[in-house]
């Protein structure tokens, strides 16, 4: 995987440049949902990421968040080329572009630039975290009185009754400190990083989970459906801790 690595990591700086230059000026914002923004830059760093990626190999698939998806490939390319667009639509300085690499559903690498902080975190499945570089390790914290933890909301939060209302409330009156910062990816990425203690979010698709989870894991972490399952990046929850806390966040978490 050295070589896919090097290549997603110089697609990521590339897309990362092109958002940062973008950053800050009139976006033209359309809508695939409700509250489900997308702008142009984010189809222009997807076609950046599509063309770079398959350049390098031909014979891996690709699934995209804006564009066609390849959904059947044995080795494939997960990517989010921004994660964060209501964030990035606004204004407010908190988005990423995120890659990962699968085959037959296990995810191999996985790489988030964060082009703002000019932030880069990788992983390789077997190789460990690194955050420019250099190692990271998940948090010590045990306690989640002392934890800091982060989520978001669905997209579908207006008219779905697990909008995760009910689990913030919980978390707030457990938990030292709860955020919803507008990226999952770089949630995790802080997660593996230590800067988070947990996180948990409903409604994911496979390209806002992958890269992070995988850096999770090789940080030393602890990755698993909400509910307690495997973690699987095609179904749409994750729940992703220093794995000291998992017991507990599982246990906040589950339906009363």
């Amino acid at each position: 995987m050295r070589r896919e690595l090097e290549v997603a990591v110089a697609a990521a700086r590339e897309a990362g440049a092109l958002l940062a230059a973008g950053f800050g000026g009139a976006r033209r914002v359309t809508y695939k949902r409700a509250a489900d923004p997308v702008t142009e830059m984010d189809r222009r760093a997807e076609r950046l990421l599509r063309e770079r990626l398959r350049a390098a190999f031909p014979d891996y698939g690709f699934l995209g968040e804006e564009g066609e998806g390849d959904r059947a490939a044995e080795v494939r390319w997960i990517v989010d080329p921004l994660d964060g667009t209501t964030n990035y639509a606004h204004g407010f300085p908190r988005f990423c572009t995120a890659i990962a690499l699968a085959r037959a559903g296990e995810v191999l690498l996985g790489v988030i630039f964060d082009p703002l902080r000019q932030e880069l975190f990788t992983a390789r499945r077997g190789g460990g975290a690194f955050l420019d570089g250099r190692p990271v390790a998940v948090s010590n914290t045990a306690e989640p009185s002392r934890a800091l933890l982060a989520s978001g909301f669905p997209y579908d939060a207006w008219t779905s009754e697990r909008d995760n209302t009910r689990e913030w409330r919980a978390a707030v009156k457990t938990a030292e400190a709860v955020r919803a910062t507008g990226s999952s990816a770089l949630d995790l990425a802080y997660v593996a990083c230590g800067r988070l203690d947990g996180f948990w979010e409903y409604g994911l698709e496979p390209w806002d989970m992958a890269a992070g989870a995988l850096l999770v894991v090789e940080a030393g972490g602890t990755v698993s459906a909400i509910d307690g399952g495997a973690f699987d990046p095609f179904r749409p929850s994750i729940l992703a801790t220093n794995g000291r806390l998992q017991d507990a966040m599982l246990s906040l978490l589950r339906p009363r």
